[in-house]
């Protein structure tokens, strides 16, 4: 049996309208090939089949039963191979695909609600796993093992990455700090104070400790914790400041107990970012997730 590698593929199609049409001429005519240039393909197939495939009778040519049995294979396979080459389609609302996304606690929190509505409106058999941020989760976005990356600044190559959101930030503290009744807290406050820091990577909470040690004034980690929800608890009752996405801030706010100061205006804002590997690019899952993120981001 000859290997796929030494079959010439591009005889397919003639292929297929000689059995179909039963006639040089007219199998020619189907594929706008010249009567001489099918011939040709003819006896190239009656060569690599070892059959005669055609042959005349008083009606005008029959098909032989190796090439009866070869007509049955293809109307099956000619559709499988179309389907191959086509344009690969996605239907949310048929889909049963697994989406694998990673962030930060806050990413999530920002993401969870809205997001998941939408995309189990739209795709109800869909399925989508959050996993922790850790040190090297960029490189599993190169490995295949996330799909979609949330988060603040720029990701490093080969990755893609689009814009998503700019967030400020603001610090949570008991209402009992001293500096509870400011509207806003100054650098040289900001930098006197025992701070609780998110490890985002590598001790540090990404865009607030990278501002402040290019400034020059890096500030004092008194508690370091992985999560930012838990930076919010640990304020509570104590002289702590807790730097975090001012939305998030707001929302964990406990009347009362704790209350939102203004981060030094030095720190601004940061841009959060989607990435992903290039591989993805195309795949048409995929971009149904990057739009349907795009658009509620928009819309919330």
């Amino acid at each position: 049996m000859p290997r796929i590698e030494s079959v010439d593929l591009n005889l397919l199609a003639p292929l297929h309208a000689l059995l179909e049409e039963r006639h040089v001429s007219r199998a020619a005519d189907r594929l706008h090939m010249s009567q001489p240039a099918m011939s040709r393909a003819l006896q190239r197939l009656r060569a690599a089949l070892g059959d005669e495939l055609l042959v005349r009778s008083p009606g005008g040519y029959r098909l032989t039963p190796r090439a009866e049995r070869v007509q049955a294979e293809l109307r099956q396979a000619l559709p499988r191979l179309e389907h191959v080459f086509s344009a690969e389609a996605f239907d949310p609302a048929t889909a049963a695909r697994s989406f694998r996304l990673a962030g930060t606690d806050y990413t999530v929190s920002v993401l969870s609600g809205v997001l998941l509505r939408r995309l189990f409106e739209q795709s109800p058999g869909s399925t989508v796993l959050f996993s922790r941020w850790h040190h090297s989760v960029f490189a599993d976005a190169e490995h295949g093992l996330v799909d979609l990356l949330i988060h603040g600044g720029a990701p490093p190559p080969p990755l893609r990455s689009r814009p998503l959101f700019d967030e400020g930030y603001s610090c949570l503290i008991s209402r009992h700090h001293p500096l509870a009744q400011s509207s806003a807290l100054s650098l040289e406050e900001y930098v006197g104070c025992a701070h609780v820091v998110v490890d985002v990577t590598d001790g540090r909470q990404g865009h607030v400790d990278r501002r402040l040690e290019s400034l020059g004034r890096p500030r004092r980690a008194s508690v370091t914790v992985p999560y930012h929800a838990a930076a919010a608890a640990a304020v509570h009752g104590t002289s702590l400041v807790a730097t975090l996405p001012t939305r998030f801030a707001l929302a964990q706010a406990v009347p009362g107990v704790t209350t939102v100061v203004a981060a030094p205006d030095e720190i601004g804002p940061m841009t959060y970012a989607m990435s992903w590997h290039p591989r993805l690019d195309d795949d048409a899952a995929h971009r149904w997730l990057r739009d349907a993120i795009v658009s509620t981001l928009r819309s919330a």
